[in-house]
């Protein structure tokens, strides 16, 4: 991990969602199969400090947004890769990926549940829906490591729990999958 280049990622961030402001737009939209709100670049990097992010070499950022997890995530993994359908959103991504230099990060302009969540050993999310809408389904056939689960709201049903934690009042669960 790296802490300068962390506070260079959320500086750059930071102004992104001030220009949006600045416009009269807020940094949370609908996109046409999910909602997109930003993250909070300190909890998440506190997050993946605690867990030791670093363990996992294959990390994908389910529904990926503006990258700004997966370029945190990159400071960690040997790979981060995210999948976000919004086309604003990934080209958002790949341009913060450029600006920073990031090589280990990846980014996938579709629909996740057209992705193969299998060849990755750590997946992210920060659900939108209620998970038994089709991606705890998926999870449960597709998932060969661990689920980082940020926020108190749409948690898994079916998984095990292996952690979890607050990180500055949100809630951060490690899930794995149920011994059959």
């Amino acid at each position: 991990m790296d802490d300068a280049v962390f506070l260079r990622i959320k500086k750059e961030y930071d102004n992104f969602y001030n220009a949006l402001l600045k416009r009269g737009r807020l940094p949370m939209w609908s996109t046409q199969k999910g909602f997109w709100n930003s993250s909070i670049s300190d909890e998440a990097y506190a997050a993946f400090k605690k867990i030791n992010l670093g363990q996992f070499n294959d990390f994908l950022d389910i529904g990926s947004g503006d990258g700004k997890i997966v370029l945190i995530a990159s400071l960690f993994c040997r790979n981060a890769e995210g999948v976000e359908i919004d086309p604003f959103l990934h080209n958002k991504a790949l341009q913060m990926q450029m600006n920073f230099g990031i090589g280990n990060a990846r980014f996938h302009n579709k629909d996740f549940f057209q992705h193969d969540f299998s060849k990755y050993d750590i997946l992210f999310t920060s659900p939108d829906a209620p998970m038994e809408r089709g991606l705890e389904n998926k999870l449960l056939r597709e998932m060969k490591g661990k689920l980082i689960h940020f926020g108190h709201h749409f948690k898994p049903k079916c998984l095990k729990i292996e952690d979890n934690f607050l990180v500055n009042g949100t809630l951060v669960t490690l899930y794995s999958r149920q011994k059959p």
